[in-house]
Formats: structure tokens, sequence, C-alpha cells
């Protein structure tokens, strides 16, 4: 008997070490890769100004690839923070640049066409709240159903760091 349970151990020793080298077999390349926007995509905090003058403090906007993925649009997204617009826009990735005229959005059931022109991300061209190098973002923007026609609202801010001392 004593026998018999030394060798069931050690059948089950063994299993277990040859199944430990088998187990963890690589399957190729499991990198998914960015996407063709990647360099332009992130969450931003902006300040909105008319005439130089802040009309909206910081506030959350997001920027990322659309499901064509083809290096052309991304969305600008303002989570209803600015105007409660989100647009696919035109892009030029390799010079960091967006704009685009009469863009629709469609918000719940909120629809308001947006123009936007110079769009720009700069590379480290912004500091944030808590003095840290980062992008920066920069559009104007006039909206449709602005009862004050014409006005370009100024949009700029800079990369969300996640610290928390850049956090509004």
């Amino acid at each position: 008997m004593k026998k018999l349970k030394l060798n069931i151990t050690r059948v089950l020793v063994a299993m277990l070490v040859l199944t430990s080298f088998v187990a963890c077999d690589e399957v190729g390349d499991t990198d998914s890769g960015g996407t063709s926007v990647e360099a332009m995509a992130g969450d931003w905090y902006v300040q909105t100004l008319v005439n130089g003058q802040v009309v909206a403090d910081y506030a959350l906007i997001s920027t990322y690839n659309t499901a064509v993925n083809n290096g052309q649009e991304m969305w600008i997204d303002d989570h209803g923070h600015v105007w409660d617009f989100k647009v696919k826009a035109p892009v030029t990735v390799s010079s960091l640049s967006f704009a685009g005229n009469n863009l629709a959005s469609s918000v719940d059931g909120y629809d308001v066409n947006v123009t936007i022109t110079e769009g720009k991300i700069t590379k480290n061209g912004a500091t944030s709240s808590g003095g840290h190098k980062v992008d920066g973002i920069s559009f104007k923007a006039v909206f449709s159903d602005d009862t004050n026609a014409g006005t370009i609202y100024e949009i700029k801010g800079y990369r969300r760091t996640g610290f928390l001392e850049d956090e509004h």
C-alpha cells in the first residue's frame, strides 16, 4: 500500500512537471498595435475663450480614432462640457492638424453643426496646471445654433496627465 501511494505521488509530480513545460506556449505576437490617429488621440483639459477672455474654465474633452481607422479623421467629443458636441473632424496626422466645415453633431437628440478651424496638437507645447510639460491642443469653433451668430470660440489646453495636481 505504501509503495502504491509512493508510485501515485511520483506519477502526479511527473505529470505536473511535464505540463508546466508545455503550458507556457507563446502564441505569436499579441501586440495589437496602435490606431491611425494615435499621436492625436487623448483626453484634454481645455479652456474656452472668446476674444481672449475665458468663458468656460477647464473642462475635459477627448479625441480618438474612428471605426474606419484610416488616418483621415478623428472624433472630437466634449462630453457635454463645452457645447455638447461630438464630431468627426478631418485630420492630417503628419502635421498633427485638424479642421472641418459644418461637421454634423447629434448628441442625445441635440443636433448642431460645428465648424472647426486652426486645429493643432503641439508635442510638448503646453504646461499642465501642476507644471508638467505635456502636449497641447488648440482649435477654433463656431456653432450653428449660437444665438450670437459668428462667435468664434477658441478652445485650448493640455493633454491629461493623470497626476492629481493636474485634474480639474
